[in-house]
């Protein structure tokens, strides 16, 4: 087992799942539905949490087809297996770098309920959330509605929109077996969570002006460096 290539995709790995995690439709959600239920600090973060262990479980579900997928392959190419994983995390980069210079975001999680649509072009939207008024449309914010209906919407939210960006990082590990998949995993929910948590405390305490737009209109150019960079590493490092 080379352990410095374990330590490149582990790393890549969690800048992956935490800089996606920024990204505000991962905690600011949580933090308008907070603020309009009048819900604690400490509830807030345990919603979040809550929403997050299911946005990693549906995730490393994805993880674990994606390695059974490469233990195959890698049982029939051999040798051959970094270049084409190389390779294909190459042009995974490429295609972010494609979506960067067409102005396509990475938007999902719509607010349940709510009219904004996430679509090509989202990557667009650069000076206004939308937010707010999603969220004054949206059963999420009645008082109608029970707590417990309301955690349920929001877990929903991220469970049903895995990390995309992540799984490629799985693919880059199935050489070093369920091993691998393991150690990514445990990345996968360090860095998801950590992300997640971070961001959603840091406003509730005031920092509401904690700007995270460009990280956010520049996703896809930095998700494109990320696996670009690797591809190239685990064919240097391999050889």
């Amino acid at each position: 087992m080379n352990s410095a290539v374990l330590n490149t995709i582990a790393v890549t790995g969690f800048s992956v799942a935490f800089f996606h995690a920024a990204i505000p439709t991962h905690w600011l959600p949580f933090v308008l539905v907070s603020r309009a239920r009048g819900w604690s600090r400490t509830k807030t973060l345990g919603v979040t949490l809550l929403a997050g262990l299911g946005h990693v479980a549906v995730t490393s579900l994805l993880g674990l087809a994606i390695a059974w997928f490469g233990f195959q392959l890698d049982a029939k190419i051999g040798a051959a297996f970094p270049w084409v994983i190389g390779g294909g995390l190459g042009a995974i980069g490429l295609y972010y770098f494609w979506r960067q210079w067409r102005g396509a975001g990475i938007c999902h999680h719509a607010v349940p309920g709510g009219q904004h649509q996430a679509d090509e072009h989202c990557g667009e939207e650069k000076e206004h959330s939308h937010w707010h008024e999603e969220l004054e449309e949206s059963p999420l914010v009645s008082e109608r509605k029970s707590d417990w209906a309301v955690i349920g919407g929001l877990f929903l939210m991220l469970t049903l929109s895995p990390c995309e960006g992540f799984l490629p990082v799985y693919l880059s590990g199935v050489q070093f077996g369920w091993h691998g998949f393991i150690v990514l995993s445990v990345i996968l929910a360090a860095g998801a969570l950590l992300g997640m948590l971070l961001f959603t405390w840091l406003t509730l305490v005031g920092l509401e002006k904690f700007e995270v737009k460009t990280l956010e209109r520049y996703e896809s150019a930095l998700l494109g460096l990320l696996f670009t960079a690797l591809g190239v590493l685990i064919i240097l490092l391999e050889r």
